[in-house]
Protein backbone atom coordinates (compact mmCIF):
# COMPACT_ATOMS: atom_id res chain seq x y z
CA UNK A 1 0.00 0.00 0.00
CA UNK A 2 1.34 3.44 -0.96
CA UNK A 3 2.53 5.38 2.12
CA UNK A 4 0.23 8.21 1.09
CA UNK A 5 -2.81 6.28 -0.05
CA UNK A 6 -6.33 7.43 0.72
CA UNK A 7 -9.67 5.72 0.15
CA UNK A 8 -12.28 8.49 -0.20
CA UNK A 9 -15.88 7.32 0.23
CA UNK A 10 -18.63 9.62 -1.02
CA UNK A 11 -22.38 9.20 -1.59
CA UNK A 12 -23.81 9.78 -5.05
CA UNK A 13 -22.16 11.67 -7.91
CA UNK A 14 -18.90 13.48 -7.15
CA UNK A 15 -19.76 15.93 -9.95
CA UNK A 16 -23.00 17.02 -8.27
CA UNK A 17 -23.43 20.77 -7.89
CA UNK A 18 -23.23 21.61 -4.19
CA UNK A 19 -20.72 23.15 -1.85
CA UNK A 20 -19.98 19.82 -0.20
CA UNK A 21 -19.21 18.05 -3.46
CA UNK A 22 -17.19 21.02 -4.71
CA UNK A 23 -15.09 20.77 -1.54
CA UNK A 24 -14.58 17.04 -2.06
CA UNK A 25 -13.60 17.54 -5.71
CA UNK A 26 -11.08 20.27 -4.96
CA UNK A 27 -9.54 18.35 -2.07
CA UNK A 28 -9.19 15.17 -4.15
CA UNK A 29 -7.55 17.07 -7.01
CA UNK A 30 -5.23 18.95 -4.67
CA UNK A 31 -4.15 15.85 -2.76
CA UNK A 32 -3.30 14.07 -6.00
CA UNK A 33 -1.18 17.05 -7.04
CA UNK A 34 0.61 16.77 -3.69
CA UNK A 35 1.47 13.14 -4.36
CA UNK A 36 -1.38 11.31 -2.68
CA UNK A 37 -2.87 8.24 -4.32
CA UNK A 38 -6.60 8.89 -3.88
CA UNK A 39 -9.15 6.22 -4.78
CA UNK A 40 -12.73 7.48 -4.92
CA UNK A 41 -15.52 5.08 -3.99
CA UNK A 42 -19.05 6.22 -4.86
CA UNK A 43 -21.92 4.92 -2.77
CA UNK A 44 -25.57 5.02 -3.77
CA UNK A 45 -27.16 8.47 -4.08
CA UNK A 46 -29.92 7.63 -1.58
CA UNK A 47 -27.78 8.74 1.38
CA UNK A 48 -28.43 10.18 3.96
CA UNK A 49 -31.60 8.07 3.79
CA UNK A 50 -29.98 4.91 2.39
CA UNK A 51 -32.02 2.13 0.90
CA UNK A 52 -31.41 -1.47 1.93
CA UNK A 53 -29.54 -1.99 -1.34
CA UNK A 54 -27.35 1.05 -0.64
CA UNK A 55 -26.36 -0.34 2.75
CA UNK A 56 -25.59 -3.74 1.21
CA UNK A 57 -23.35 -2.04 -1.35
CA UNK A 58 -21.60 -0.07 1.39
CA UNK A 59 -20.95 -3.22 3.46
CA UNK A 60 -19.38 -4.90 0.45
CA UNK A 61 -17.17 -1.89 -0.22
CA UNK A 62 -15.80 -1.66 3.33
CA UNK A 63 -15.22 -5.42 3.43
CA UNK A 64 -13.02 -5.12 0.32
CA UNK A 65 -10.78 -2.35 1.66
CA UNK A 66 -7.30 -3.59 2.65
CA UNK A 67 -6.33 -3.86 6.32
CA UNK A 68 -5.26 -0.53 7.89
CA UNK A 69 -6.36 1.52 4.87
CA UNK A 70 -6.75 5.22 5.54
CA UNK A 71 -10.42 5.85 4.75
CA UNK A 72 -11.98 9.32 4.57
CA UNK A 73 -15.79 9.14 4.60
CA UNK A 74 -17.99 12.07 3.60
CA UNK A 75 -20.38 12.78 6.45
CA UNK A 76 -23.43 12.71 4.20
CA UNK A 77 -22.89 8.94 4.12
CA UNK A 78 -20.99 8.30 7.35
CA UNK A 79 -23.65 9.56 9.71
CA UNK A 80 -26.31 7.37 8.13
CA UNK A 81 -24.52 4.02 8.33
CA UNK A 82 -23.10 3.29 11.80
CA UNK A 83 -23.96 -0.38 11.37
CA UNK A 84 -21.67 -0.48 8.32
CA UNK A 85 -18.59 1.31 9.71
CA UNK A 86 -18.57 0.14 13.35
CA UNK A 87 -17.43 -3.44 12.51
CA UNK A 88 -14.39 -1.96 10.72
CA UNK A 89 -13.31 0.48 13.43
CA UNK A 90 -10.41 -1.76 14.45
CA UNK A 91 -9.05 -2.86 11.09
CA UNK A 92 -9.40 0.38 9.07
CA UNK A 93 -8.19 3.88 9.89
CA UNK A 94 -11.52 5.66 9.54
CA UNK A 95 -11.73 9.45 9.33
CA UNK A 96 -15.01 11.34 9.13
CA UNK A 97 -15.43 14.45 6.98
CA UNK A 98 -18.34 16.40 8.44
CA UNK A 99 -19.59 19.41 6.47
CA UNK A 100 -22.42 19.86 8.95
CA UNK A 101 -24.39 17.46 11.18
CA UNK A 102 -27.14 15.65 9.29
CA UNK A 103 -29.75 16.50 11.92
CA UNK A 104 -29.12 20.23 11.33
CA UNK A 105 -30.82 20.12 7.92
CA UNK A 106 -33.93 22.32 7.88
CA UNK A 107 -37.38 20.90 7.34
CA UNK A 108 -36.79 17.54 9.04
CA UNK A 109 -39.56 16.05 11.14
CA UNK A 110 -38.45 15.99 14.82
CA UNK A 111 -38.33 12.19 14.94
CA UNK A 112 -36.16 12.11 11.80
CA UNK A 113 -33.77 14.68 13.26
CA UNK A 114 -33.48 12.66 16.47
CA UNK A 115 -32.82 9.48 14.53
CA UNK A 116 -30.14 11.12 12.40
CA UNK A 117 -28.46 12.66 15.44
CA UNK A 118 -28.32 9.28 17.18
CA UNK A 119 -27.07 7.57 14.03
CA UNK A 120 -24.34 10.13 13.40
CA UNK A 121 -23.18 10.01 17.02
CA UNK A 122 -22.74 6.23 16.76
CA UNK A 123 -20.95 6.47 13.41
CA UNK A 124 -18.52 9.09 14.69
CA UNK A 125 -17.55 6.74 17.51
CA UNK A 126 -16.07 4.42 14.86
CA UNK A 127 -13.68 7.08 13.55
CA UNK A 128 -10.15 7.69 14.73
CA UNK A 129 -10.32 11.32 13.71
CA UNK A 130 -12.81 13.84 12.36
CA UNK A 131 -12.28 16.60 9.81
CA UNK A 132 -14.67 19.56 9.61
CA UNK A 133 -14.84 22.59 7.35
CA UNK A 134 -15.38 25.25 10.04
CA UNK A 135 -14.79 26.00 13.69
CA UNK A 136 -18.57 26.30 14.06
CA UNK A 137 -18.98 22.66 13.04
CA UNK A 138 -16.17 21.65 15.41
CA UNK A 139 -18.13 23.27 18.24
CA UNK A 140 -21.34 21.60 17.08
CA UNK A 141 -19.72 18.16 17.37
CA UNK A 142 -19.39 18.60 21.12
CA UNK A 143 -23.08 17.61 21.20
CA UNK A 144 -22.04 14.35 19.52
CA UNK A 145 -19.45 13.52 22.19
CA UNK A 146 -16.57 14.20 19.79
CA UNK A 147 -13.73 15.72 21.82
CA UNK A 148 -12.07 18.83 20.30
CA UNK A 149 -8.63 17.18 20.29
CA UNK A 150 -10.04 14.57 17.90
CA UNK A 151 -11.15 17.19 15.36
CA UNK A 152 -9.22 19.28 12.83
CA UNK A 153 -10.60 22.17 10.81
CA UNK A 154 -9.76 22.30 7.09
CA UNK A 155 -11.60 25.30 5.70
CA UNK A 156 -12.41 25.52 1.97
CA UNK A 157 -10.32 27.69 -0.29
CA UNK A 158 -11.34 30.20 -2.93
CA UNK A 159 -10.23 30.87 -6.49
CA UNK A 160 -8.34 34.04 -7.25
CA UNK A 161 -10.39 36.38 -9.44
CA UNK A 162 -8.32 38.50 -11.81
CA UNK A 163 -10.73 41.43 -11.73
CA UNK A 164 -13.37 42.08 -9.11
CA UNK A 165 -14.38 45.62 -10.07
CA UNK A 166 -18.14 46.16 -9.82
CA UNK A 167 -19.87 49.31 -11.03
CA UNK A 168 -23.37 49.68 -9.67
CA UNK A 169 -25.97 50.45 -12.30
CA UNK A 170 -29.41 51.99 -11.91
CA UNK A 171 -30.84 48.57 -11.05
CA UNK A 172 -29.04 46.79 -8.20
CA UNK A 173 -28.19 43.23 -9.25
CA UNK A 174 -28.65 40.77 -6.39
CA UNK A 175 -27.22 37.26 -6.59
CA UNK A 176 -28.05 34.19 -4.49
CA UNK A 177 -26.16 30.92 -5.07
CA UNK A 178 -27.84 28.02 -3.29
CA UNK A 179 -29.90 24.96 -4.14
CA UNK A 180 -33.62 25.48 -3.63
CA UNK A 181 -33.98 23.49 -0.42
CA UNK A 182 -35.64 24.61 2.84
CA UNK A 183 -32.36 25.26 4.68
CA UNK A 184 -31.22 27.94 2.25
CA UNK A 185 -34.05 30.32 3.19
CA UNK A 186 -35.20 31.53 -0.22
CA UNK A 187 -38.68 31.93 1.26
CA UNK A 188 -37.32 34.40 3.83
CA UNK A 189 -35.40 36.29 1.18
CA UNK A 190 -38.46 36.67 -1.04
CA UNK A 191 -40.58 37.78 1.92
CA UNK A 192 -37.96 40.36 2.89
CA UNK A 193 -37.71 41.73 -0.64
CA UNK A 194 -41.46 42.00 -1.28
CA UNK A 195 -41.95 45.28 0.68
CA UNK A 196 -39.00 46.76 -1.23
CA UNK A 197 -40.59 46.32 -4.65
CA UNK A 198 -40.58 50.08 -5.32
CA UNK A 199 -36.76 50.12 -5.21
CA UNK A 200 -34.79 49.23 -8.34
CA UNK A 201 -33.35 45.70 -8.01
CA UNK A 202 -33.34 42.30 -9.63
CA UNK A 203 -32.52 39.00 -7.94
CA UNK A 204 -30.92 36.06 -9.74
CA UNK A 205 -31.00 32.72 -7.91
CA UNK A 206 -28.50 30.14 -9.11
CA UNK A 207 -28.86 26.61 -7.75
CA UNK A 208 -30.57 23.28 -8.30
CA UNK A 209 -34.32 23.38 -8.89
CA UNK A 210 -34.62 19.59 -8.62
CA UNK A 211 -33.07 18.61 -5.28
CA UNK A 212 -36.36 19.40 -3.54
CA UNK A 213 -39.18 19.72 -6.09
CA UNK A 214 -41.79 20.56 -3.39
CA UNK A 215 -39.61 23.46 -2.22
CA UNK A 216 -39.23 24.75 -5.77
CA UNK A 217 -43.00 24.56 -6.31
CA UNK A 218 -43.67 26.45 -3.07
CA UNK A 219 -41.16 29.14 -3.96
CA UNK A 220 -42.61 29.64 -7.44
CA UNK A 221 -46.06 30.00 -5.89
CA UNK A 222 -44.70 32.47 -3.34
CA UNK A 223 -43.18 34.63 -6.08
CA UNK A 224 -46.52 34.69 -7.92
CA UNK A 225 -48.36 35.56 -4.74
CA UNK A 226 -45.94 38.39 -3.92
CA UNK A 227 -45.96 39.72 -7.48
CA UNK A 228 -42.21 39.16 -7.85
CA UNK A 229 -42.23 36.89 -10.91
CA UNK A 230 -40.51 39.53 -13.04
CA UNK A 231 -38.11 40.64 -10.31
CA UNK A 232 -36.64 37.23 -9.47
CA UNK A 233 -34.98 34.79 -11.88
CA UNK A 234 -34.68 31.16 -10.81
CA UNK A 235 -31.77 30.22 -13.03
CA UNK A 236 -31.13 26.61 -11.97
CA UNK A 237 -27.65 25.11 -11.87
CA UNK A 238 -24.77 26.83 -13.66
CA UNK A 239 -21.38 25.52 -14.70
CA UNK A 240 -18.20 27.25 -13.52
CA UNK A 241 -18.00 29.63 -16.49
CA UNK A 242 -21.65 30.67 -16.25
CA UNK A 243 -21.39 31.12 -12.49
CA UNK A 244 -18.32 33.31 -12.92
CA UNK A 245 -20.32 35.53 -15.27
CA UNK A 246 -23.10 35.77 -12.68
CA UNK A 247 -20.64 36.92 -10.02
CA UNK A 248 -19.14 39.44 -12.45
CA UNK A 249 -22.58 40.95 -13.22
CA UNK A 250 -23.76 41.09 -9.60
CA UNK A 251 -23.57 44.04 -7.20
CA UNK A 252 -24.55 42.28 -3.98
CA UNK A 253 -24.63 38.69 -2.72
CA UNK A 254 -27.63 37.63 -0.62
CA UNK A 255 -28.22 34.39 1.28
CA UNK A 256 -30.90 33.92 3.94
CA UNK A 257 -29.64 30.50 4.98
CA UNK A 258 -30.89 28.94 8.19
CA UNK A 259 -27.78 26.86 8.78
CA UNK A 260 -24.36 26.36 7.20
CA UNK A 261 -21.38 24.23 8.05
CA UNK A 262 -19.12 26.83 6.45
CA UNK A 263 -20.69 29.01 3.75
CA UNK A 264 -18.68 28.37 0.59
CA UNK A 265 -20.92 30.51 -1.60
CA UNK A 266 -20.34 33.47 0.72
CA UNK A 267 -16.57 32.95 0.53
CA UNK A 268 -16.76 32.78 -3.26
CA UNK A 269 -18.81 35.99 -3.36
CA UNK A 270 -16.21 37.79 -1.24
CA UNK A 271 -13.45 36.42 -3.48
CA UNK A 272 -15.32 38.15 -6.31
CA UNK A 273 -15.39 41.42 -4.39
CA UNK A 274 -19.12 41.30 -3.62
CA UNK A 275 -20.50 42.62 -0.34
CA UNK A 276 -22.79 40.20 1.46
CA UNK A 277 -26.15 40.26 3.19
CA UNK A 278 -26.68 36.98 4.98
CA UNK A 279 -27.30 35.29 8.32
CA UNK A 280 -24.99 34.80 11.27
CA UNK A 281 -24.53 31.03 10.96
CA UNK A 282 -21.63 28.67 10.31
CA UNK A 283 -18.44 30.51 9.41
CA UNK A 284 -20.27 33.39 7.67
CA UNK A 285 -19.62 35.81 10.54
CA UNK A 286 -15.89 35.04 10.45
CA UNK A 287 -15.78 35.41 6.67
CA UNK A 288 -17.68 38.70 6.44
CA UNK A 289 -16.19 40.31 9.53
CA UNK A 290 -17.34 43.78 10.47
CA UNK A 291 -17.11 45.61 7.17
CA UNK A 292 -17.86 43.38 4.19
CA UNK A 293 -21.56 42.85 4.75
CA UNK A 294 -24.61 42.95 6.97
CA UNK A 295 -25.59 39.84 8.93
CA UNK A 296 -28.85 39.09 10.69
CA UNK A 297 -30.20 36.25 12.79
CA UNK A 298 -31.58 33.30 10.81
CA UNK A 299 -35.35 33.27 10.27
CA UNK A 300 -35.64 37.01 10.96
CA UNK A 301 -37.32 38.32 7.81
CA UNK A 302 -37.82 41.80 9.26
CA UNK A 303 -34.13 42.25 10.09
CA UNK A 304 -33.25 40.92 6.65
CA UNK A 305 -35.63 43.43 5.04
CA UNK A 306 -34.02 46.28 7.01
CA UNK A 307 -30.52 45.23 5.90
CA UNK A 308 -31.61 45.03 2.27
CA UNK A 309 -33.38 48.38 2.49
CA UNK A 310 -30.26 50.02 3.88
CA UNK A 311 -28.12 48.84 0.97
CA UNK A 312 -30.77 49.61 -1.65
CA UNK A 313 -31.47 53.12 -0.43
CA UNK A 314 -28.18 54.36 1.04
CA UNK A 315 -25.35 54.69 -1.49
CA UNK A 316 -22.81 55.49 1.22
CA UNK A 317 -23.62 52.29 3.09
CA UNK A 318 -23.32 50.28 -0.10
CA UNK A 319 -19.98 51.89 -0.99
CA UNK A 320 -18.65 51.14 2.49
CA UNK A 321 -19.57 47.46 2.18
CA UNK A 322 -17.94 47.26 -1.25
CA UNK A 323 -14.71 48.61 0.25
CA UNK A 324 -14.99 46.12 3.10
CA UNK A 325 -15.45 43.23 0.68
CA UNK A 326 -12.37 44.31 -1.26
CA UNK A 327 -10.34 44.24 1.96
CA UNK A 328 -11.61 40.80 2.97
CA UNK A 329 -10.99 39.46 -0.52
CA UNK A 330 -7.25 39.89 -0.04
CA UNK A 331 -7.22 37.74 3.11
CA UNK A 332 -9.10 34.66 1.91
CA UNK A 333 -7.24 31.31 1.77
CA UNK A 334 -6.84 29.65 -1.61
CA UNK A 335 -7.45 26.01 -2.52
CA UNK A 336 -3.75 25.16 -2.55
CA UNK A 337 -3.52 26.20 1.10
CA UNK A 338 -6.62 24.17 1.92
CA UNK A 339 -5.22 21.06 0.24
CA UNK A 340 -1.85 21.44 1.93
CA UNK A 341 -3.62 21.69 5.27
CA UNK A 342 -5.63 18.54 4.47
CA UNK A 343 -2.46 16.73 3.46
CA UNK A 344 -0.77 17.57 6.75
CA UNK A 345 -3.76 16.40 8.78
CA UNK A 346 -4.00 13.13 6.87
CA UNK A 347 -0.26 12.57 7.19
CA UNK A 348 -0.61 12.94 10.96
CA UNK A 349 -3.42 10.39 10.88
CA UNK A 350 -1.07 7.92 9.20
Amino acid sequence: MNGRSLEFVIPGDLEAASGGYEYDRRIISGLRTLGWQVSVHALDASFPEPSAAALTQARALFARLPEQSLVLIDGLALGAMPEVVLPHAGRLRLIGLVHHPLAAESGLAPHVARRLASSERQALEATRYVLVTSHATKRALLDYAVLPERVSVVEPGTDAVVSAQHVRGAELQLLCVASLIPRKGHDLLFAALAPLATASWHLTCIGSLTRSPPTTARLRAQLRRLGLDNRVTLGGEADAAALARCYARADLFVLATRFEGYGMAVAEALANGLPVISTRVGAIGELVGGGAGLLVAPDDAEALRAALSRVLNDQASFDSLVAGAAAVRRTLPDWQQACERMSHVLQDAL
